[in-house]
């Protein structure tokens, strides 16, 4: 294709979710508390771990990470998702488009993260006696870092192949965030960049899948052996957060880019999406500090300290 006499592309413009001026002002006040529940909760998650030396241990600081994940990317579409919701032209530079499709891609950090705490689960469950060896500060560092790595040349690669292409036809995408599969429809002759996607995104997913899923294979085995109903729960109860947490993700992720789009239309997709983007990273503290006794009793400590602090 001859590129030389087109006009390159420098914005993209969003449909944005509705010009109803009603339903703008509703969206709006939802977004806007949602975006503040997710950042008083996750920022209070990340908080409460590094305040409290008893929740200084490898799933905690998996949790942290994992927060400071969801933090970054729904603040990177979250404010300009709410801007828009009252202008009549959603538009979004190049470069900005780029950096909002840099932090959304980084979903492989999160699976990843998840992935390690599913291991991590194993360890304590089936091996408690090794778990302290091998599950030591270093090995957390080390899964951490391996994380935010594999994300980021994941992140990279997607972002370097997808944003060196000549865009020079519509600059128009259907969504209210720049989303790959979409940016990459602007462009005649995708393959080679979908063909990467399909690649490199899908071996990514299936690897933290497959550890995941093998971990929560022996996690069940040996919570089967245990003799007491109440000893089953009790176990079952310790890892159910995370459980909760990667059905949510992975539900999502495998409707959004699984599932064959011919199947719902865009705005089922929009709407998925935004659960995702906005919905879930709300969701994620909430269903650790219910669920979890450690992080309950971090709370009652912390708030009897400085009850018993302000009396004196």
């Amino acid at each position: 294709m001859d590129y030389r006499n087109q006009t390159l592309m420098v914005e993209f413009v969003f449909h944005g979710l509705t010009n109803h001026v009603h339903h703008q002002v509703v969206l709006f006040l939802l977004f806007l508390l949602v975006y503040l529940a997710t950042l008083l909760g996750n920022l209070g998650m990340v908080t409460l771990i590094w305040v409290d030396s008893q929740l200084h241990t490898p799933m905690y600081i998996f949790l942290s990470h994992l927060s400071f994940v969801d933090i970054s990317s729904f603040s990177v579409t979250g404010p300009k998702m709410m801007t828009d919701i009252f202008v009549e032209k959603k538009v979004i530079s190049f470069f900005g488009c780029a950096v909002q499709f840099f932090f959304c891609q980084f979903v492989v950090t999160e699976c990843f993260l998840l992935a390690s705490m599913a291991y991590g689960w194993y360890m304590a469950i089936c091996k408690p006696l090794s778990y302290t060896l091998i599950m030591s500060q270093r090995v957390c560092v080390q899964l951490v870092v391996g994380s935010y790595a594999v994300g980021l040349i994941s992140t990279m690669n997607h972002t370097t192949f997808a944003f060196c292409l000549p865009y020079c036809g519509s600059n128009t995408i259907n969504h209210f965030f720049c989303d790959l599969l979409l940016v990459l429809s602007l462009v005649a002759d995708t393959q080679v960049n979908k063909n990467l996607l399909s690649i490199l995104a899908g071996a990514l997913g299936v690897l933290s899948g497959v550890i995941i899923l093998v971990s929560y294979v022996y996690i069940i085995i040996a919570i089967l052996k245990i003799g007491s109903a109440d000893g089953r729960h009790k176990v079952f109860s310790t890892c159910s957060s995370h459980l909760t947490v990667v059905s949510i993700l992975y539900g999502i992720l495998f409707f959004i880019y699984v599932c064959p789009s011919s199947i719902f239309s865009l705005d089922i997709n929009k709407a998925v999406s935004l659960f995702y983007k906005a919905v879930s990273p709300m969701l994620s503290p909430l269903i650790y500090s219910l669920r979890n006794k450690d992080v309950k009793d971090s709370f009652r400590r912390i708030f009897e300290k400085k009850k018993f602090l302000i009396s004196r």
